[in-house]
This record gives C-alpha cells, sequence and structure tokens, in this order.
C-alpha cells in the first residue's frame, strides 16, 4: 500500500504540472536562479515542483512512486519529508555553480529519496528499463558518476548540479538522522558498575557464622551465580545485599 506522503507529493507535483501547462509564465514565477535565492526565498521549495514536460515529471514520479513507499515505511511520515525536502534544497544550494540557469523539477528530492533507498537496502535489484538489473548502490554510483560528468561537461539542459545537490542534501540528513538515533539511545543506556576482584573477595569473605539461614542461602546463590555469570550478572538487588553484609 503506498504510503500517504508519497502519493501527496505525486499529486501535488501532477497538479502543479499541469496548472503550469494552463497558466503563462507560472514556471517562470516559482522557477529557482540560484543568484535570486536571498531575493526569492520560496523558490527554494517551490522549484521541486515544477517540470518542463511529461517525461521530466514522469521519470522522477516514477522514481518517487517505486521508491518512496518503502522508505517512508522505514523513516516514517516525518523524517521521509524531511529528507525530501532538504534533499530538493540541497539540489538548489549547489546550483550555485551556474548561479543564472533557472531550475525547475523535483529531481533533487527524488535522488535524496534513491539515495536514501540504496543506504537501507544496498543490494536491492533495480531494473534499468525493465531489463537491466543494477543493485541499489551501484545505481547510486552510476547516477553519481554521469551528474559529475554532466556537470563539469556542461551538456544538455539537464540540472545535473541540482541532482548532485541531492544526494548531498539526503546524506547529510541521513548522517544527522542516525547521529541523533545514536544520541537517544545513548540515553536509555544504564551504566554497569565495574567491580574489580577486590570486590568478589569482599563479598566472599563474609562471615556466615552470624547471618540467618535464609540470608546465609541467598548469599550461596548470589556467589554461585557470580561464578557461573559473572559479576555483571548482578542485579541491583543481589549488589546492594552482598553490600550491605560485606560492610558489617
Amino acid at each position: 500500500m503506498m504510503q500517504s506522503w508519497t502519493m501527496r507529493l505525486i499529486a501535488a507535483n501532477v497538479v502543479v504540472f499541469f496548472l503550469s501547462s494552463m497558466i503563462p509564465g507560472l514556471s517562470q514565477q516559482f522557477a529557482l536562479v540560484p543568484a535570486e535565492i536571498l531575493q526569492y526565498p520560496w523558490t527554494l521549495v517551490t522549484y521541486m515542483f515544477l517540470h518542463g514536460d511529461g517525461f521530466h515529471i514522469l521519470f522522477n514520479m516514477l522514481g518517487l512512486f517505486f521508491f518512496g513507499p518503502r522508505l517512508e515505511m522505514e523513516l516514517g511520515g516525518r523524517d521521509f519529508l524531511l529528507l525530501y525536502f532538504i534533499s530538493g534544497m540541497g539540489g538548489a544550494l549547489l546550483s550555485y555553480i551556474t548561479p543564472h540557469t533557472p531550475i525547475i523539477g523535483a529531481s533533487g528530492a527524488v535522488y535524496g529519496v534513491f539515495l536514501a533507498f540504496a543506504r537501507f537496502w544496498p543490494r536491492e535489484q533495480i531494473l534499468i528499463w525493465g531489463i537491466i538489473p543494477v543493485e541499489a548502490r551501484t545505481l547510486v554510483i552510476i547516477m553519481t558518476a554521469m551528474s559529475v560528468w554532466g556537470g563539469f561537461s556542461g551538456g544538455g539542459n539537464t540540472a545535473h548540479w541540482a541532482h548532485l545537490g541531492g544526494f548531498v542534501g539526503g546524506f547529510l540528513y541521513l548522517w544527522l538522522r542516525d547521529r541523533n538515533v545514536r544520541e537517544r539511545r545513548l540515553k536509555f543506556v544504564v551504566p554497569v558498575p565495574n567491580f574489580g576482584q577486590a570486590d568478589i573477595q569482599r563479598w566472599r569473605a563474609i562471615d556466615r557464622s552470624t547471618m540467618h539461614e535464609v540470608n546465609r542461602t541467598e548469599l550461596e546463590r548470589i556467589l554461585m551465580k557470580i561464578d557461573t555469570a559473572g559479576v555483571q550478572s548482578l542485579t541491583p538487588q543481589e549488589r546492594q545485599f552482598l553490600d550491605r553484609f560485606s560492610s558489617l
């Protein structure tokens, strides 16, 4: 089942495509010109929903259709949207290499989706033209090489730097996300006390002759647990029991 934000993004792109076909000048008004970002900051987002022709939007929306749902399920809606828009804005910012060239299209955002998909499922087989099987990670490498070549050669009307910027934005977002996840996990890690041989000897030296039979039985059980499972297997209550009697 297609996830909700993937479908909404596709629908929004399709609606804007038909609107721009019917309203003269709409694409020019909301297209991104990198040198004018500070003057028209909203174009950092609006340019992602504009496309030049049917093939342009078909390629981008097919990529979003095939890779978006599974990725959205993995990341969750919020993180998926952040990845999408940060990748798109990364494409906009890297396009400053050609500052006066107008940029339109969701390619930067979709390239970020490609990268994230390859990050989670690197060996997934992707069929190029429905025929040639290529692993997802290999496809990203090929797409990167083609964008670098196209960017430096200046070939065609393709926004190669926007594609690369999408990869950069997607990579940075995933890196920050992974770091935040690790930090959140560390907050819930309970530190394990580091007990040495001296502690074990102190516990073994507890005078059993003065202990109640119930406590003596519990002491023998805990010492046996140390012998079989190690001192780190002790619960906080068991450590308190040993410390209490060893201090007497």
